[in-house]
């Protein structure tokens, strides 16, 4: 069962506290974004390179040990992953975890939502950039618009709560549809969160000439919406703003308009037990060797220490953009 965390103790050279963990459970995908991954990519990690479920409770119950206080289950899809749902379990009974969440694309959703929340799931975050199923497809290489849908009925039924949808806002691909958006999100009570494209690899930096400064959809949402600065739990990055008169949030990820770099508070677990530290830069430390080797839970918390002592100020999304060559896929959500 799910407890109050203890005091957080990993404490970055910054002085942040690391409190939230994105775990990636596969680097595999059934659709392709094209921000994300490069169409007809191969090169996936083989599953004996990913981390087991024991190896990912083990590093897991270390990071709650040092404080951290949410676990973010991430992929690739996280449930193209056989058995999540039995991981999920085993970390949600974790003494000292407060939080336990899933980040997805939502098209096997229907399927899982049920075991997720009695495993101890609390809430999923969906990927969702258009409610138009031709545009659907063309973003995500073919995707099926009505599954995702399906799996958001499946959530909302089986009381994972808030759903947030996450809509990558891009110019001249998806702009015109935010305001639909929005009024979706209202309908249902979901949770809408705006993100800005990032250069993560080549799929990113090719999707800079799409950019949108995010500054500026919130004003022209305000003109229309009447936007109220607002909070969210979960950990996350997002500044919010509620909907005057309703109870619809929106929140603004906005890593190269208005980083938020001074509040990180989190780090990430790839499928192959890399942890990298900054989202923006190369900063990472491979895990396992040290769990492959026998480690004792003593020595796996010193590596993870040592690993956030390696943790960077900030991104360099701007100034570098040409500096961080893995994917997004790559690095766990």
């Amino acid at each position: 069962m799910i407890t109050s965390s203890p005091t957080p103790s990993l404490i970055d050279p910054f002085q942040r506290r690391i409190e939230y963990v994105r775990v990636s459970v596969t680097d595999r995908c059934d659709l392709r974004c094209s921000y994300c991954m490069p169409k007809g990519f191969d090169g996936f990690h083989e599953p004996d390179d990913w981390l087991t479920f024991g190896e990912i409770e083990r590093v897991v119950g270390a990071f709650v040990r040092l404080g951290v206080q949410r676990i973010r289950l991430t992929g690739g899809e996280p449930l193209v992953r056989r058995d999540l749902p039995d991981l999920a379990s085993r970390l949600s009974a974790l003494p000292g975890l407060s939080d336990l969440s899933l980040s997805t694309n939502a098209v096997r959703l229907d399927k899982y939502a049920v075991a997720l929340k009695t495993a101890g799931v609390r809430r999923v975050n969906v990927s969702l950039d258009s409610l138009r199923p031709e545009r659907f497809a063309q973003i995500t290489g073919g995707g099926k618009l009505h599954k995702v849908l399906r799996g958001l009925d499946a959530a909302h039924a089986a009381g994972l709560a808030p759903v947030k949808i996450n809509m990558v806002a891009m110019g001249g691909v998806n702009d015109d549809e935010i305001e639909d958006m929005v009024a979706f999100c209202a309908e249902r009570d979901f949770t809408l969160r705006l993100i800005e494209t990032m250069p993560m690899g080549d799929t990113g930096r090719n999707a800079t000439g799409q950019y949108l400064n995010l500054q500026t959809v919130r004003e022209r949402l305000n003109e229309r919406f009447d936007l109220i600065p607002d909070l969210q739990p979960g950990g996350g990055p997002a500044r919010y703003y509620r909907v005057s008169g309703s109870k619809t949030t929106i929140g603004f990820i906005t890593p190269i308009s208005q980083h938020f770099c001074e509040t990180c508070n989190r780090v990430r677990l790839a499928a192959d037990g890399t942890l990298y530290l900054c989202l923006g830069q190369d900063s990472s430390y491979a895990l396992r060797p040290t769990l492959r080797a026998g480690a004792s839970d003593a020595e796996l918390e010193a590596a993870i220490r040592s690993a956030i002592g390696l943790k960077p100020e900030r991104h360099e999304f701007r100034e570098k953009p040409e500096k961080v060559i893995r994917f997004m896929s790559m690095t766990g959500g």
